[in-house]
């Protein structure tokens, strides 16, 4: 039996499992060192990490020399490749910034030089007719057209990431919240509930408690400021004729790019997001006004949308260091802080750290080696590609597939088209995360259009026929989110 007690030891300990963490959990990989990963949700990327657009930025709003810009053009360019080796949803399907107003085409000269400056390629305004060619429908005196623009699964990136990290000798701990760092001669102390952990170099990726680890450092530099972005889910039965991103010039001093259309990689439409300060007491809760007004503007761009086109509505923070009475938005930090030696820093990380995330991995690296002497594996290797998902094979992959496990021929979310097999595979993942959001998140069940009213009860099955596991102690999202509470005749 492992004594709770005896602090577990690494080189290096990684604070938070959102996309930041499981790329540099990632690179770190292919190293031999001792690495860890602490997360403390009940699986990686439950945060900001998959409460966003799932795009993929080309890096032309933001200001040339900031992290920001040169971080996601960087990003994106290694995202086309890395997402590949990953086995992770991408489509390149470009973006339109439509101008409304000669205000708006000014924006975009400016922006079309901004890219320039900052390397983004093949950059261009074009006219309404040609905005009308890209993408039929969208309206505009003009826009800026980026064809590197993109769209990913963001959480399948970062639980694959954090796969592969773990598959190549990273150990990631889940459930694992902190409670206080002590910095010592020699490196950090890190106390967590019921463990601790030693490392000779701490990273902290912690997104929206960035400032609070910060803080148990003796670090008061920083102060993290949730904003909150609602969204709508559109039925897939919608998706036809989006095939490209559409974005509103972005005003000054908004926290964020404007509401828009984003096509998802699994065929739905979002609208969002919003952008307006909360509290962390608020949490993910939506509010009617703002979804009426996100309804709104859906319609305004999609004319013919009924009430029961929108199946779903979600929310997401990201962590903002610029307070509400200055807005605007913040350049990252990515800091080996000179006055904590082994102390790498990341605080701020919002849009476009999605698309930044393996760049900042790239960038951390030379922090590390300042810390560790680092010699590459020679045995580190991407995980064997997954099995296709039953909803995208041909006819002839199913009867192969069925044949080979029939727990392929049971269909147990029908809006989805995932089958008992597939549900099976995604709770005996190497994480162990067993929540129904991780399920969710790993085979898409629960996000067609019922929303899980058809699908649950048959999912409930599932999980107490193959694994035993009472329909009491299911779970939405990890410890204290059961999903049934009482059961009748019980």
């Amino acid at each position: 039996m492992t004594d709770k007690n005896v602090a577990k030891n690494f080189d290096v300990v990684i604070v938070g499992g959102g996309v930041v963490g499981a790329a540099i959990a990632l690179e770190l990989s292919r190293y031999n060192i001792k690495t860890a990963l602490l997360e403390k949700d009940s699986d990686v990327g439950q945060q900001t990490s998959s409460r966003n657009s799932g795009v993929s930025h080309s890096g032309f709003n933001y200001s040339p020399g900031s992290l920001r810009a040169r971080l996601s053009v960087r990003g994106n360019e290694m995202l086309f490749r890395m997402t590949k080796n990953l086995g992770v949803e991408f489509d390149n399907i470009g973006k339109l910034t439509v101008a409304r107003t000669d205000e708006d085409v000014k924006t975009l000269e400016r922006l079309l030089d901004q890219g320039k400056q900052n390397g983004v390629p093949d950059l261009q305004i074009v006219d309404a007719y040609t905005i009308e060619k890209i993408q039929p429908g969208a309206k505009g005196i003009g826009a800026l057209y980026s064809p590197s623009s993109s769209i990913v699964n963001p959480y399948q990136l970062t639980i694959n990431m954090a796969e592969t990290a773990l598959a190549n000798g990273v150990d990631i701990y889940l459930n694992t919240t902190i409670t206080g760092i002590d910095h010592l001669h020699d490196g950090f102390s890190v106390k967590a509930i019921g463990q601790s952990f030693t490392s000779k170099v701490l990273i902290n990726c912690a997104g929206l408690f960035a400032d609070q680890i910060c803080k148990m450092l003796g670090i008061d530099d920083y102060c993290v400021y949730p904003c909150k972005g609602e969204y709508w889910i559109l039925d897939r039965a919608k998706s036809g004729g989006l095939h490209t991103l559409v974005y509103p010039t972005p005003r000054a001093d908004e926290p964020g790019l404007g509401i828009h259309l984003t096509p998802t990689t699994r065929g739905n439409i979002m609208i969002g997001p919003s952008a307006e300060y909360t509290s962390f007491d608020d949490g993910y809760s939506c509010t009617a006004d703002v979804l009426g007004a996100l309804s709104t503007v859906g319609h305004n761009m999609m004319p013919g949308l009924t009430t029961s086109d929108f199946i779903r509505h979600f929310s997401g923070l990201r962590p903002k260091l610029t307070p509400p009475e200055i807005g605007g938005n913040a350049d990252f930090v990515i800091e080996d802080r000179d006055d904590i030696a082994g102390f790498i820093n990341t605080v701020g990380i919002e849009s476009p750290g999605l698309t930044a995330a393996p760049a900042i991995a790239e960038m951390i690296l030379p922090m590390v080696k300042n810390h560790l002497k680092l010699t590459k594996k020679t045995d580190w290797a991407y995980l064997p590609k997954a099995a296709a998902k039953y909803r995208n094979m041909s006819d002839d992959e199913r009867i192969e597939a069925v044949a080979s496990d029939p727990n392929y021929g049971d269909i147990v979310c029908r809006c989805e088209q995932v089958t008992r097999a597939e549900l099976i595979t995604a709770y005996n993942n190497p994480l162990g995360a067993t929540s129904l959001r991780s399920m969710k998140m790993r085979t898409g069940a629960m996000m067609g259009r019922c929303q899980s009213g058809f699908c649950l009860p048959k999912i409930t099955s599932v999980l107490e026929q193959e694994f035993g596991i009472s329909a009491q102690d299911i779970t939405a999202s990890g410890k204290n989110t059961q999903m049934f509470t009482k059961l009748r005749g019980k």
